[in-house]
């Protein structure tokens, strides 16, 4: 049997304070920190044993990695950084309360933003010092290619070459294989590992520092997918998650 466990973050800064974060480089929350030793902790406890890692170039996901890995003592194993597994990119929203947006926006339009298929926010200027062309880790990166604002659907059009180039025909050689990276990044291949439409796909909400295990046969097709934890508390922090963008 053959398993790729995709896991988010834990909590960082700006889910602390409710913002859109997107690919703004905050740092995790002690509780951030809490969920991924927790999540190493809890694989180790159920025998997995990695043999590669992957996660994106923001330090919510790099931290988390680490913290996982340290607690299953696999810190020796290759990781690969990709910033193609980088969250979605929210534009102009980045560093907005959710709650306070959908004061002046209303619910249903943040709505559409956060979890639409194909709805963009308003994009970043060229000159905008948060436009990822200023920043140095993408400096490889065409500018052609770099986003200033995405949908779930630029976001999985980033992500799913990476998935089916490098992640997951890894799974020919390696019997294990761990992914860290964001809520909309970790959703594209969510909604492509279980066919989960266009509409459907706004229903997913990926709670922190939960491993989430897909297993595959011989021939690589999926068998079965679940969370490791109690399925009432996952229930809980999944409609957390989806109430983020409600009104106080």
């Amino acid at each position: 049997m053959k398993k790729i466990v995709l896991l988010r973050h834990g909590e960082s800064e700006w889910n602390l304070e409710n913002r859109f974060t997107g690919w703004t480089d905050v740092d995790l929350t002690p509780k951030g920190i809490d969920e991924a030793h927790k999540a190493g902790e809890l694989m180790k406890e159920k025998g997995f044993s990695f043999e590669i890692a992957y996660t994106s170039f923001l330090k919510r996901a790099v931290k988390t990695l680490n913290c996982a890995l340290d607690k299953m003592n696999l810190d020796w194993i290759p990781v690969e950084k990709s910033w193609r597994l980088n969250e979605k990119h929210y534009g102009a929203l980045q560093g907005l309360n959710k709650a306070e947006t959908a004061k002046e926006y209303g619910e249903e339009q943040v709505m559409i933003w956060r979890r639409s298929f194909d709805v963009e926010p308003a994009p970043l200027s060229s000159g905008d010092p948060r436009n990822p062309r200023f920043d140095i880790r993408y400096k490889e990166v065409p500018d052609t290619e770099l986003p200033t604002t995405e949908s779930l659907k630029d976001a999985i059009n980033r992500t799913m070459p990476y998935w089916e180039c490098m992640i997951y025909p890894n799974l020919k050689t390696v019997d294990e294989i761990l992914v860290v990276a964001h809520g909309n990044s970790l959703r594209g291949i969510v909604k492509h590992l279980k066919e989960i439409s266009d509409e459907d796909i706004v229903n997913l909400n990926l709670p922190t520092g939960i491993p989430y295990v897909f297993e595959f046969d011989d021939t690589l097709q999926l068998v079965k997918d679940y969370f490791l934890g109690d399925p009432e508390e996952v229930k809980k922090l999944m409609d957390a998650v989806a109430n983020q963008a409600k009104k106080k």
